[in-house]
């Protein structure tokens, strides 16, 4: 946790360098999600491990409700408008399918028709993940697709059905080619071939490149930075929060705030080597729930980073911490709670 204040801290720095305004916003969400961090840490994660099939059940039914009714920006409906703030359950609900999947994984059902409990997992993932592709948000339903392999994979009853998930995937993948967006083709040809169009698709990522590079070692300095300020770097607050970063803090702040993570992820992974051979089922759900939040911060900071750098496609991937958004605060810092 104190690794994550930092992360917080740099977070909140990069926006004042921004906007005021967007800074005090993101302010009131890390105390709000602060608070839901101790009150969750008081009750206990025993209550939200008996409840987890009921939360993800809550989930399932705002993220619906929100694919019908919400609110709609730059084509894409994922957000509830709450008055005073946008909620994206799809953030929320990346950590109670955590905690639902490591249930599940564990109980002890997987000792009877493993096919059909396989399938059964799948279902569970598969339907919200495919509601949130079509919102169309294709980062976050990667992120699910993520968290579900490394679960599946090390979880003991499952893993015998990796075949099954293998050519799962063989089919579906061509598939899901067929149901990308337009813009989403684009951004894969434009990350092969970034000159495509310089001032259309591949801006975004030139720009952030850009950006990045013109931080040099020791940074422009706070509110000093062109590019992001003048808003030559488009999202600089959200999708390319991490190149903004580096342009005010240089490569030396982009440098420490990849050692925090370094930092979070193996306090993580050594905690859960350390339930790594119980035979407990308790030690064992302990286990699980530590890799899926692993994962999902892994990816996201691995993926989030690279797409900044111009090493990985744009997605609209969240970087923990640093990108504006209350409900990426809240979801991360509720997944931290839930750590055994």
């Amino acid at each position: 946790m104190i690794a994550s204040f930092f992360l917080i801290l740099f977070g909140l720095l990069n926006l004042f360098g921004l906007s005021q305004s967007l800074f005090f916003r993101q302010l009131m969400f890390v105390v709000i999600g602060i608070g839901v961090y101790f009150g969750m840490k008081t009750i206990g994660r025993h209550f939200f491990r008996l409840n987890a099939q009921l939360l993800y059940w809550l989930m399932a039914a705002i993220l619906v409700i929100t694919f019908i009714i919400g609110i709609e920006v730059k084509g894409s409906r994922r957000w509830l408008d709450f008055y005073f703030f946008n909620f994206q359950v799809s953030e929320l609900f990346k950590v109670f399918l955590i905690l639902f999947l490591t249930q599940l994984l564990t109980s002890k059902k997987i000792l009877e028709n493993q096919l059909a409990f396989f399938t059964k997992t799948f279902l569970y993932f598969a339907v919200p993940a495919f509601i949130i592709f079509k919102q169309p948000d294709l980062g976050n339903a990667a992120v699910f697709v993520f968290i579900y392999l490394m679960m599946i994979l090390f979880s003991e009853g499952a893993r015998r059905h990796a075949l099954y998930l293998f050519f799962m995937s063989a089919l579906v993948v061509p598939i899901g080619w067929f149901l990308l967006k337009g813009y989403q083709k684009a951004r894969l040809f434009s990350f092969f071939n970034p000159h495509l169009d310089t001032q259309g698709i591949s801006y975004n990522m030139i720009q952030a490149v850009i950006t990045i590079g013109s931080g040099k070692f020791f940074g422009k300095g706070l509110g000093l930075s062109t590019q992001s300020r003048l808003y030559f770097l488009p999202e600089n607050t959200t999708d390319f929060a991490f190149a903004s970063l580096v342009e005010q803090f240089g490569f030396l702040g982009g440098f420490v705030v990849i050692v925090f993570y370094g930092i979070v992820i193996y306090t993580i992974a050594k905690r859960a080597i350390k339930f790594y051979n119980s035979t407990d089922r308790e030690n064992q759900a302990k286990f699980l729930y530590c890799i899926g939040f692993l994962s999902y911060l892994v990816f996201q900071i691995f993926v989030n980073i690279g797409m900044n750098m111009g090493l990985l496609p744009i997605a609209g991937i969240a970087l923990p911490f640093i990108s504006y958004g209350g409900s990426a605060v809240l979801a991360t810092l509720i997944g931290f709670a839930l750590l055994p």
